[in-house]
């Protein structure tokens, strides 16, 4: 299975550009199907709605790149229940792409049962909440100047040292539950619904097959309540993105959120 996504991409400054542009989507999708040297791209992602250009407009030319036999299925990233009901409406969606874990519940609020009510997979990204579940990530100062988590402000003062705070009772659960933490993470995604997809991400094989113990770990009900209560929108600090990136994302905000605290 060959995903790939369009929309957003780097110019020639470095500088992040969002372009939904039914030309653009076109040529992204001939310059991807160059490189990755195949005929078809098996899924193909709108990384990002262009909030300058009607969604109809951009689904409409993904759906010809599937009338061409180029792609195969279509799909979008980070969009709200109603952005994904009018591009349904164009061509169906195979998959939504949006960041949920325990640390991010932006999807329940309205896009986990739209998905769900219209047959689309919902693909978790960042389960893991980019490696802080898995409770090896306690100190920012070693990453490197270009990780991105440093302009989260999750990953900063004072939200940070705020959100360690939450880790003891995590690794506590999972301890009980006898798998780690990052195993008790996505354990918790698989069991929220049969539409959820985590990929969590990684270079390295012991990761890989770790991530893939979570297969073998059953949550009972209770553990399940409790992982709720521990780690979620009213207890976790600070927003997920910072104010440059927030208007690029059309996801719903979580009631509640301390989002400024």
């Amino acid at each position: 299975m060959l995903a790939s996504k369009c929309g957003m991409f780097r110019n020639a400054q470095g500088q992040r550009e969002i372009d939904g542009r039914p030309e653009a989507i076109t040529r992204t999708c001939d310059d991807s199907l160059s490189r990755l040297k195949t005929d078809v791209i098996d899924l193909y992602y709108l990384h990002r709605w262009d909030k300058k250009v009607p969604v109809e407009e951009s689904i409409g030319a993904l759906a010809r790149l599937v009338e061409a036999g180029k792609v195969r299925a279509i799909g979008m990233s980070e969009v709200s229940a109603a952005t994904i009901r009018r591009a349904h409406a164009v061509h169906p969606l195979a998959a939504v792409q949006t960041e949920y874990s325990l640390w991010t519940r932006n999807a329940e609020v309205a896009v986990l049962d739209t998905c769900r009510e219209l047959g689309i997979a919902f693909v978790a990204f960042s389960p893991l909440a980019r490696g802080f579940l898995t409770g090896e990530l306690r100190d920012v100062a070693p990453l490197p100047p270009k990780d991105i988590r440093l302009a989260m402000p999750r990953f900063q003062a004072p939200h940070f040292e705020r959100n360690l705070q939450l880790l003891e009772g995590f690794a506590a659960a999972a301890r009980e539950q006898g798998c780690t933490m990052g195993q008790l993470a996505l354990a918790w995604l698989l069991s929220r619904a049969r539409h959820v997809i985590p990929i969590p991400g990684t270079t390295r094989i012991d990761h890989l097959r770790e991530n893939l113990g979570a297969l073998d770990v059953r949550l009972a009900p209770e553990m399940s309540a409790r992982l709720d209560g521990l780690i979620n929108a009213r207890t976790v600090s600070g927003p997920r993105y910072n104010a440059a990136t927030l208007p690029e994302i059309d996801t719903e905000d979580v009631p509640g959120e301390t989002a400024g605290t």
